[in-house]
């Protein structure tokens, strides 16, 4: 965990700005990790009655994605923030975009119903999904503290975990691909199946992003499109050249 010296500014109003901001993305966070959690049971338990609630709170996290994004862009102007306020700023910015990506991703998954996937959901592959919704909703969980905490090691727990989203992922389509070629009678439901365990691999891949900013913002490395391994050596020899100083 590393320390930003917020709220250390001369502006007593430009201390406020930031917290501000902070505490509307944890806010906007919250709404997006209900939607998530609601949506799985849609899916996996078939509590139809709650996709109403997560299509509803879209417009709510829609709302906030756009707020903040205005009062960014005030803070910018106004301030001309530099260097942790500056990154501050950036990935606030771009965490509100993928947190109202997996709020789309979640209102996919609430959509699926039992209807939908026409008997098709079997009993394997409902353990897979129930699995990956409950990986993706600790990752979300787990980034959202990472962030409020500018904790760098929690945001690479959300990096790892998301290969164990993407090898789930692959045996639950390998299974679905597999049902298909037996039962064509089921292609229709397990397209739908597909379509929503696609969701949730695509949920984890926003989370590994929002852990990506979370590194940007406290350490100032741009880790996208790096392998892990690369990550934590970047990291480690960042450390060391930090207690040499």
């Amino acid at each position: 965990m590393t320390d930003l010296h917020l709220g250390q500014h001369i502006s007593r109003q430009f201390n406020e700005e930031l917290e501000d901001v902070r505490s509307k993305v944890l806010y906007m966070g919250g709404l997006v990790e209900e939607q998530l959690a609601n949506a799985l049971k849609v899916l996996v338990n078939d509590e139809v009655e709650l996709a109403r609630d997560v299509i509803n709170a879209d417009s709510a996290v829609n709302s906030l994605e756009v707020d903040i994004d205005e009062e960014c862009t005030r803070i910018v102007a106004r301030r001309q923030p530099a260097a942790t306020d500056l990154r501050l700023v950036m990935t606030v910015s771009k965490t509100i975009n993928d947190l109202e990506r997996i709020g789309d991703e979640a209102k996919r998954v609430a959509k699926m119903s039992r209807k939908d996937m026409d008997g098709a959901l079997r009993d394997d592959v409902r353990t897979d999904l129930e699995f990956m919704g409950s990986l993706v909703r600790d990752m979300l969980r787990q980034v959202l503290d990472a962030f409020a905490r500018t904790d760098v090691d929690t945001a690479i727990l959300v990096v790892k975990s998301d290969k164990k989203v993407d090898k789930r992922y692959k045996k639950v389509v390998k299974k679905l691909i597999k049902q298909m070629g037996k039962d064509p009678d089921t292609i229709p439901g397990t397209l739908n199946i597909m379509w929503a365990a696609r969701s949730l691999e695509r949920l984890a891949d926003r989370c590994q992003n929002i852990a990506e900013h979370v590194i940007y913002m406290v350490l100032g490395m741009d880790v996208r499109h790096i392998r892990l391994d690369d990550i934590l050596a970047e990291i480690e020899a960042q450390s060391e050249l930090e207690q040499e100083e």
